[in-house]
């Protein structure tokens, strides 16, 4: 049952986060141009591209991810004294014990596989029914109410920083408003209480942690997490805030300096290549969290606060800390960055991270996820989107040109991933500049939008 509950959750994540680049990647473009060739992806813009719907989605989202990834870790965590083909000790402490082999399933299966496909194909993604599904639950995620506390976090980081929340709709007003602000309230209420459960059992040696860990290290060790989390969501939204911003205008912090030199140095490439070492970075710290939030009751020990079994069960599953990092050590930070994004810059954390990320990234731990979006495009029959609806320029000829500042870029809006060729391996690059057979094959399996990867290629080799 585990088996099957750990594969239904990856494939699910890989669903969740692929649909998130192609939901954000679609928000400008005039739906009407794809209503017959992709019916259920414009069945997916007409529920996701209305008023604030998007900002809605992408709470609700940001929720999930963390839950499935915490649902992963519970499923396919090994047993105590597990064993695996007669393998050394030392090697299944490393790949099994510490969650290792686990991090890297779930990165390049559930993550960046599909991040890369949907980036550049995004109606062929999205255009099914399990993403349309998916997208009504992480919308009902958000009514629920659940995550409302974000709300209350932006409202203050607005008045810290003098802005303007903007929306799409009409100022709420009545028992709409009413209705708003008993989720928000009840959201922190919660939240509160998951705090407390999760404080109780860490206090009382009831998690998952590993064995021989002092309860206060792992009080530590919940907060340092927390804190890097934070500070790697901060970041991807603080480095978009300034990509496009004159080198004078990033600070004359020394830290913010050395991080833009570092980050937009050359063609560019540290910039998606953080993004990749980050997902590694973000995952790992994820489960770490799992573990060391997901409660474990000893046969015999008494319930946290006397609560039922079956509340008990509920618990077990690790809701608190998901619930708990998507508010605290997620969202509120995204929403810090983007309303002060040299501030987060300044920090000379974010040097020592990115840094990290980039170190990650050059291992090439993750570098199997090209060959998996490779393999999944051929079998999916992906094509890119200007198959279908042309070029940007083009959809201005027609008179159907895409919505100026189509997705808000304020607090906290998640950004896709970069493309393929463009952003592949050195290695690879390297190979299809110089050996024609190369490109004739990475033609063959990522289809009509090769020829423009391979002029990328071409000049970031120049």
């Amino acid at each position: 049952m585990a088996f099957i509950v750990m594969w239904i959750a990856v494939l699910w994540l890989s669903v969740v986060e692929g649909g998130q680049a192609s939901f954000v990647g679609l928000a400008p473009v005039n739906k009407e141009l794809f209503k017959e060739s992709h019916p259920v992806a414009y069945k997916c813009a007409e529920a996701c591209h209305t008023g604030d719907n998007l900002d809605r989605y992408l709470l609700g989202r940001q929720f999930m991810v963390i839950f499935i990834v915490f649902a992963i870790n519970t499923a396919g965590g090994p047993i105590g004294g597990a064993e695996l083909w007669g393998l050394p000790k030392w090697v299944t402490d490393i790949f099994l014990v510490t969650g290792f082999a686990m991090i890297l399933f779930t990165c390049m299966v559930g993550q960046l596989n599909s991040q890369v496909n949907a980036s550049h194909c995004m109606l062929d993604y999205c255009n099914n029914y399990i993403n349309l599904f998916t997208l009504y639950v992480a919308r009902s995620i958000e009514f629920s109410g659940l995550v409302h506390a974000s709300y209350l976090v932006q409202f203050l980081v607005a008045a810290l920083a003098g802005r303007e929340i903007h929306s799409n709709e009409e100022q709420r007003t009545g028992l709409q408003l009413a209705f708003f602000w008993f989720r928000c309230f009840l959201s922190l209420a919660i939240l509160a209480a998951c705090l407390a459960i999760t404080f109780e059992a860490l206090f009382n040696g009831q998690t998952t942690m590993w064995d021989g860990v002092p309860e206060a290290v792992s009080v530590i060790l919940f907060f340092l997490l927390m804190s890097v989390v934070g500070l790697l969501e901060g970041m991807q939204i603080a480095f978009f805030a300034v990509a496009k911003l004159r080198p004078e205008e990033r600070g004359d912090n020394v830290f913010a300096m050395k991080t833009c030199e570092l980050l937009f140095r050359g063609e560019g490439h540290n910039l998606p290549g953080f993004m990749i070492g980050r997902q590694l970075c973000v995952v790992s710290c994820f489960f770490i969290i799992a573990r060391v939030t997901s409660i474990d009751i000893a046969e015999g020990e008494e319930n946290i606060f006397g609560v039922t079994d079956r509340t008990q069960e509920f618990l077990n599953f690790g809701f608190c800390g998901a619930l708990i990092t998507t508010i605290l050590a997620s969202i509120s930070w995204q929403l810090v960055a983007s309303a002060f994004p040299i501030a987060m810059l300044s920090n000379p954390f974010t040097y020592v991270f990115l840094n990290i990320c980039l170190l990650l990234e050059a291992t090439g731990l993750c570098s199997g996820a090209w060959v998996l979006a490779g393999v999944h495009k051929k079998i999916s029959g992906f094509q890119r989107d200007e198959v279908y609806i042309g070029t940007a320029e083009e959809r201005a000829a027609q008179d159907m040109k895409d919505a100026t500042g189509g997705v808000d870029g304020g607090f906290g809006h998640p950004r896709k991933l970069p493309g393929f060729a463009e952003n592949a391996p050195q290695s690879l690059k390297k190979l299809m500049t110089n050996d024609p057979t190369v490109v004739e094959y990475i033609t063959s399996v990522f289809g009509s939008g090769s020829k423009s990867d391979e002029k990328d290629v071409e000049a970031g080799d120049e």
